[in-house]
């Protein structure tokens, strides 16, 4: 028999572990690096007059829309945790979830997974009576059915073939689609997991998983899915028309891996340089950097502004609470 450590891991497992704790930090930074040397050169090669006459000539019409796409995306990645409600089987409102859905998501967006998705989460929900044991797995379950969609939704797109890498790739068009089809199939081994699985709990470092039914599945790979169709839209609605909206949904789901391998907050550089490398032989490289800004202000300033406020008033509302309450003995 194999010798475990206090982990229950091997000798063999905990050194191949501690060997790939030592690469990841270099070869992130070598990552980051290349993208900075990337983005440098492709910013040389950028006509800056066309981007700021491109970001005036935005039609009114065209920002609202924007806009629209904007709010009915925050919209449904709020609803995930409507999911989460469902799960962790707690009596709060629709009027409760959302605007915590709603604040986390566009922290998440700007400032990483750290301050939106973990810290902002654990503090609102703390304040609504949910334990950390829950917060958690409504946590686990969100990011479930964001990455559920991706895969669901990556998976269709990539193994189609309607996403298209220029010649000079390394990566072939025939190994893309190879890609897709894994996707595919690791999601319809979630949704055999849900549906056969006789086991349905797990323990991962303390916190309990339940496996969720197969109806909730099916509802978590439709709202990932829906998210993730919603934030290409409002791509799609700013750049220039002789794009075809597959097209920049299989671009956005190619950038949105490299912004997680950076580790980079709101993917700054990663999602303008994936667009512009993928997308310069289309169309101009001004009018693409035009409105991938025009949607950042949109999709990340405008939200986070809007849930700052959201925040400090939730932050006044308790604050006003504690004052009201009695003290104890009084």
């Amino acid at each position: 028999m194999s010798r475990t450590d206090a982990h229950g891991s091997t000798p063999a497992a905990s050194h191949s572990r501690s060997r790939w704790q030592r690469l990841k930090k270099p070869l992130t930074v070598a990552f980051f690096l290349l993208l900075i040397l990337l983005f440098t050169l492709l910013a040389r090669r950028i006509d800056w007059s066309e981007v700021l006459g491109t970001l005036a000539d935005f039609k009114v019409r065209t920002l609202v829309i924007a806009a629209g796409l904007t709010l009915a995306s925050f919209l449904v990645y709020a609803c995930f945790d409507l999911i989460g409600r469902t799960y962790i089987r707690q009596n709060l409102g629709w009027r409760q979830i959302l605007p915590v859905g709603f604040i986390s998501y566009a922290f998440n967006l700007n400032l990483s997974a750290w301050v939106g998705g973990i810290a902002m989460r654990y503090r609102l929900y703390s304040r609504l009576g949910v334990s950390a044991g829950n917060i958690a797995k409504i946590l686990g379950l969100s990011l479930a059915t964001n990455w559920f969609g991706y895969m669901a939704l990556a998976g269709v797109v990539f193994a189609s073939g309607l996403m298209k890498l220029p010649p000079s790739w390394q990566l072939s068009n025939d190994a893309l689609q190879g890609v897709g089809v894994l996707l595919l199939v690791l999601g319809v081994a979630y949704l055999a997991a849900c549906r056969f699985s006789r086991r349905r709990e797990w323990s991962i470092r303390g916190v309990e998983i339940d496996l969720p039914s197969l109806p909730m599945a099916l509802l978590q790979l439709a709202l990932g899915a829906l998210n993730w169709s919603l934030m290409a839209a409002v791509i799609f609605t700013l750049l220039p028309s002789k794009l075809d909206y597959p097209v920049v949904l299989g671009v956005l789901l190619i950038s949105s891996i490299a912004g997680v391998i950076t580790h980079i907050p709101a993917g700054l550089g990663v999602l303008e340089a994936v667009f512009i490398a993928l997308l310069q032989h289309e169309v101009s490289r001004g009018s693409l950097l035009a409105g991938l800004i025009a949607y950042r202000a949109i999709y990340f300033i405008l939200p986070l502004l809007i849930a700052l406020l959201m925040y400090l008033l939730v932050e006044a509302k308790a604050k006003a609470l504690r004052v009201k309450k009695p003290r104890k003995g009084s």
